[in-house]
């Protein structure tokens, strides 16, 4: 609640943030529901897994799934929002100018 007033490209970047945002959480939830099959199918039907893999570690292989989706999916949309906002603000030509004669 202060005083400055957001300028129209902080409303864009706000809004490109919570699509970012609503994308990365849907493709947490994907990877976490494919990633929780094999897990657990595995500690119920594989010795080792049945015996080494309590409940709280197969959550954490679960929940990693979920969370590498969700922070790789955010991250290449806030990417790619910022990538094309500075697109057509820097001329490319004038960094290449050599010619090799």
């Amino acid at each position: 609640m202060g005083f400055s007033i957001a300028s129209p490209n902080e409303e864009k970047n706000s809004s490109s943030v919570q699509e970012a945002v609503k994308s990365g959480f849907k493709t947490a939830v994907l990877y976490a529901s494919i990633a929780a099959v094999p897990t657990l199918i595995g500690c119920r039907t594989i010795p080792w897994a049945k015996a080494n893999l309590n409940h709280t570690a197969q959550a954490l292989i679960i929940s990693a799934a979920g969370i590498s989706g969700f922070f790789i999916t955010a991250d290449k949309s806030i990417l790619e929002s910022a990538r094309g906002n500075t697109i057509g603000k820097h001329d490319n030509t004038k960094l290449c100018n050599y010619s090799f004669s």
